[in-house]
């Protein structure tokens, strides 16, 4: 008998629990799972334990398309780890374990919505549109149903909580959304360098709707719109460069990961195939061909039709190759051909099956031209029915043309007929019940309103002047009181008898205040000066004066002239504003005629909307202002010039943006001066015998386009 010492003891003791802790307590396990088709192309998955399962913890990816959920403490004793299923949307369902968890991926052809429910020890997973057995919507907020022991949250009301853009150990930019409840339709797909993801039923708040510009981060992602639509929010990524991206979500998180690709990864995507299917290894010498098709229709899990013309045997080695690669191989090989019709694939020859298609098409030509003819009356709506009538008529225009009756099919059959009703604006057809549904079909998708834009034009002219003078008059006078003479700077003061007394009285009085003014030596005053400063010496008989004069002026003016407009896509629109000038001119039988000129403010613009939203505009702006009367040679009289401004241009624009479109920036600095000769010449001194002028004129003309394109709808 052996005894253990205490010490052992506590050692053993203590690895006993480190082996406990070390393996994860499995809580329950997974006994059986089943598949089921519902109605609407849902399926569901039910998963039974042994006792009550634990919540799961789920992600989705976009592509490819996979719904993956997370069972803790859970181990699996199922045989079977892949379970093929064709229920419509589903490719087949996985079961793995390790770690002390199972997981379930199942595999989708397009990611749709998944609900997961308790009921006693099953957990039920219900892929699809959820169904209103379960979900009950009310007006308003979320609300909670029960279904068994587990209450399900609806997705009425849901909406992003949060936002947030940040740059991974790679490289790649992370748009990393937070949503109040995980169970949300969200549809990712690609147009260009640009990636859209689209939330239907998920409101976005007033604080993230807006343009993100993150191209600081250093990723391929450069802009992210965040808006609003008619029917949830969709986030706008654009990128540049080569890039992949990839969309899953954990819980309430659903990330956008756009990485950057290496040289190494361009060069081995431009090197892939059209081929996506799993892949398998055949190596088979001198083996029928039935017998390989046979193989692929196993691994693919497909049914197959062979023709009884399909024979031969084939000696093909293939290994890790994409099953359709295989299978396209084969035929060629043999010269067969395939049609896929759901899950069901026929194989015949490619003679044989090109020979039936052509009896089916002579078959279904000769019924149309059997079946009975009906009329119907359509009424368009937002088009014009003539333009309908001539889309129509294409038949017939061509015949009269001498065309090949073999280049397109017609929208009328040869037994059809459509006549117009121009009053009601509708369509009178006359053609087979299937024509009538295409044409029915047709007429929905052109009868559709035109998209309204709105062009606002600012046309902005500035205009600035700046004026400085400086001049000074000189004035002086000779008197000689004895001989009553008086000799001013410019001449002999003798024709006015009463100033040349006054003069001599006041100089005779020893008055200085007298009233005469001695004549001018020089006048190089400002006229119309704002300031001047007059200095004057009387002597006995001499007498001086001196006026310096000052102007500067300055000037600011601004003209905003905005001419709006709206019209529909591709359709021209025009606005004036002005008046007509008069004006005579010469007729060809020598009399004199009035003709009238435009001066008017005019804006012809054609809008086209481009699918991504943005316009296309082709302007021409021409702003006529009246000018200066000039002498009209022969007509006796004169007539006004006109000052024109124009702009013709093409530009595109993003909707609500505004472009500058041109600018004209004129200057004009004209410096002048006025002088006495010899004595403006004199240095220093001759300051005083002249008169300088500045003028300085700016003007600046600015064009500012902005169009929107209004909204059918408005959405809140």
């Amino acid at each position: 008998m052996n005894i253990i010492k205490p010490r052992n003891l506590q050692r053993y003791l203590l690895w006993v629990v480190c082996l406990i802790l070390s393996h994860p307590l499995l809580a329950s396990e997974l006994k059986d799972i089943q598949f089921s088709s519902l109605q609407g192309g849902r399926f569901e998955a039910r998963l039974s334990f042994d006792s009550t399962p634990p919540e799961p913890k789920g992600y989705t990816i976009e592509k490819p398309a996979r719904i993956a959920l997370d069972l803790p403490n859970v181990s699996s004793s199922l045989k079977q780890k892949k379970f093929p299923l064709s229920y419509g949307n589903a490719s087949s369902a996985i079961v793995l374990e390790g770690n002390g968890r199972t997981r379930l991926v199942l595999n989708l052809l397009e990611l749709a919505p998944y609900l997961t429910r308790v009921e006693g020890n099953d957990l039920v997973v219900e892929v699809g549109e959820i169904s209103s057995d379960y979900l009950k919507q009310t007006a308003g907020t979320l609300q909670q149903v029960s279904r068994g022991d587990q209450k399900v949250e609806t997705a009425s009301g849901n909406r992003i909580t949060d936002m947030d853009f940040k740059r991974g150990q790679n490289g790649e930019g992370m748009l990393v959304l937070s949503l109040k409840d995980p169970k949300a339709d969200i549809n990712v797909y690609e147009q260009g360098t640009k990636i859209f993801v689209e939330f239907s039923e998920v409101s976005l708040p007033d604080q993230l709707r807006r343009r993100y510009d993150v191209g600081d981060f250093a990723t391929p992602v450069q802009l992210i719109d965040a808006t609003r639509t008619a029917k949830g929010t969709r986030f706008e990524i654009k990128s540049s460069g080569d890039y992949d991206y990839l969309a899953y979500q954990t819980d309430n998180e659903y990330v956008v990961s756009v990485k950057p690709l290496t040289q190494a990864e361009v060069e081995e995507r431009r090197k892939e195939f059209a081929y996506v299917g799993e892949k398998l290894s055949l190596n088979f010498q001198d083996i029928e061909v039935r017998a390989v098709l046979q193989l692929i229709a196993d691994f693919t899990e497909l049914n197959l039709v062979a023709s009884d013309t399909v024979t031969g045997s084939i000696t093909l080695r293939l290994k890790n190759v994409p099953w359709d690669q295989a299978l396209e191989l084969v035929l060629k090989t043999k010269g067969l051909d395939k049609r896929l019709v759901g899950n069901v694939l026929m194989v015949a020859p490619a003679a044989e099956i090109a020979e039936r298609e052509r009896q089916e098409i002579e078959a279904q030509k000769q019924v149309r031209e059997l079946a009975p003819l009906r009329s119907e009356f359509i009424r368009i709506r937002y088009a014009d029915a003539k333009d309908l009538l001539t889309l129509f008529q294409r038949r017939n225009n061509r015949a009269g043309r001498g065309g090949d009756d073999d280049e397109g099919e017609d929208i009328l059959s040869e037994r059809g007929r459509v006549v117009l009703e121009a009053r009601t604006n509708s369509l009178l057809i006359t053609e087979t019940s299937e024509k009538l549904d295409e044409i029915r079909r047709l007429i929905k998708q052109v009868d559709v309103p035109i998209r309204q834009v709105q062009i606002e034009a600012r046309i902005v002219r500035a205009n600035s002047d700046f004026d400085q003078s400086l001049g000074v008059r000189w004035g002086g006078a000779y008197t000689k009181v004895n001989s009553d003479n008086i000799v001013s700077a410019n001449g002999t003061i003798e024709e006015n008898n009463e100033t040349s007394t006054n003069l001599i009285d006041a100089i005779n009085a020893g008055n200085p205040s007298y009233e005469v003014v001695p004549g001018m030596i020089s006048d190089l005053g400002v006229a119309g000066a704002a300031g001047s400063f007059a200095l004057g010496f009387i002597g006995d008989d001499v007498f001086l004066n001196l006026e310096l004069s000052a102007l500067e002026s300055k000037g600011r003016g601004e003209i905003v002239s905005q001419p709006k407009v709206i019209t529909g896509d591709k359709e021209p629109a025009i606005i004036k504003a002005g008046t007509e000038i008069p004006y005579p001119q010469s007729a060809s039988n020598g009399e004199t005629t009035i003709a009238f000129k435009e001066a008017v403010l005019s804006l012809d613009v054609t809008p086209i909307i481009t699918p991504d939203d943005r316009i296309l505009l082709d302007l021409l702006i021409n702003q006529d202002t009246v000018g200066q009367l000039v002498i009209a040679t022969g007509l006796g009289g004169q007539v006004p010039t006109i000052d024109t401004t124009e702009l013709k241009t093409k530009v595109l624009v993003g909707n609500g943006e505004t472009v500058v479109l041109g600018g004209v920036y004129e200057t004009t600095d004209i410096s002048s001066t006025t002088k006495v000769p010899f004595l403006g010449d004199i240095p220093y001194i001759g300051r005083l015998f002249k008169r300088t002028q500045v003028e300085q004129d700016k003007s600046e003309l600015l064009i500012f386009i902005t169009p929107r394109i209004l909204a059918d709808t408005l959405v809140e």
